[in-house]
């Protein structure tokens, strides 16, 4: 028999679509499932904004009728009319070693996406930069983290196959958490010191935190669009607000480090212990006992998981990335942190990934992104 695809349409649709992906990855030893009750959120037009301004398609693969794989297509219409493209996108493809499936996946979505007026594809991305994206390409023998993808080794040569060709590729980091702070770190922070222009701003306590969450991501918005991160289009204030709600209870105020000019927020990185063995732990379910298997994986790895980050265009170039880098070092070797995952850098980014390898930092994970012109 040959493979149908059909869209998602009801209840039923949407959980096979959600929870094939577990069935694939089963026996995948690094693959690490997501939190489910995030997903049935993600999925839900209802929950999530971002249905409100994209165009989506959810896809389900039949073969020999039995399900064999999923796709999402996405066009955002704001990042579109924001960077003036036509540019659709594939995001949460899986299937089984079965390079016919990812061929109809994909061409379902690029035929929908000609109907749609659009003249490119990309992916794997999701509605905005902080979904997974990028296909590991390097690094397969390193746990995942949360949130990326963890594909099979065979994945990206199937798309290559099928006329996909590179268009960004992120490179992250692993740095050893250092006994002692490197002396370079100790003199940029005794210059600013005697200047006095700037303070550094840390949390002991989510109370703490809680009233700087909107303007850290206020911040973040600034900056992901001035420096014309990849994907990235400006949030909405309803957006912001859902991010702190989704994110704030996850949050070691430990590890959220902002920098204050006169009292305004003008940089900040955000970190947080990596939860991958708890989430595994817990095969993505809450409840009953899923959160307490992950909180308990929290508070022992040893791993931490830098999240987030940005400082202000005037300011940049004036060794805030370094006071941050200082205190967030600090505080991850007072909590017996051995090892730092620095997320993705794009691979052009080299001001960031001169400042990761000047602290010793090692690539250990390749991502990319691909393209294909319809």
């Amino acid at each position: 028999m040959g493979i149908e695809i059909k869209e998602v349409k009801g209840k039923k649709d949407l959980r096979r679509f959600i929870y094939i992906a577990e069935k694939i990855h089963k026996g995948h030893e690094n693959w690490v499932p997501p939190i489910y009750m995030d997903e049935w959120k993600y999925f839900s037009p209802k929950k999530n904004r971002a249905f409100t301004y994209c165009d989506t398609v959810l896809c389900l693969a039949y073969k020999d009728n039995k399900c064999a794989g999923r796709i999402m297509g996405i066009i955002n219409k704001r990042y579109n009319d924001f960077r003036n493209e036509k540019t659709a996108r594939f995001g949460y493809l899986e299937s089984r070693k079965d390079k016919e499936v990812v061929k109809a996946l994909l061409g379902y979505i690029e035929n929908w996406a000609r109907e749609h007026g659009m003249k490119k594809v990309i992916g794997p991305y999701g509605f905005t930069d902080q979904d997974p994206e990028g296909f590991l390409i390097q690094g397969f023998d390193s746990a995942a983290t949360v949130p990326n993808y963890y594909n099979f080794e065979w994945m990206p040569s199937f798309i290559e196959e099928m006329g996909y060709e590179k268009d960004i590729d992120y490179v992250v980091y692993k740095i050893d958490v250092p006994d002692e702070i490197p002396e370079f770190y100790k003199r940029i922070r005794k210059r600013l010191e005697r200047r006095g222009e700037f303070k550094i701003l840390e949390f002991k306590k989510t109370k703490e935190l809680k009233p700087w969450v909107k303007p850290v991501l206020s911040l973040m918005n600034e900056c992901y669009t001035t420096t014309d991160i990849y994907g990235y289009s400006p949030l909405g204030e309803d957006e912001m607000q859902d991010l702190a709600k989704r994110y704030l209870p996850l949050l070691d105020p430990r590890f959220v480090k902002g920098v204050l000019h006169k009292d305004e927020l003008v940089a900040f990185v955000v970190g947080m212990p990596n939860p991958a063995e708890g989430i595994r732990k817990a095969k993505g379910r809450l409840f009953p006992f899923g959160l307490i298997k992950i909180m308990r994986e929290i508070k022992k790895t040893k791993q931490l998981d830098l999240l987030l980050g940005g400082i202000k265009e005037e300011y940049r170039g004036r060794g805030l990335d370094a006071l941050m880098a200082i205190n967030m070092l600090m505080s991850a070797h007072d909590a017996g942190m051995k090892v730092m995952d620095t997320h993705h850098e794009m691979e052009s980014n080299v001001r960031v990934r001169a400042e990761m390898e000047r602290v010793g930092g090692q690539i250990y994970k390749k991502y990319r992104i691909y393209q294909k012109n319809l």
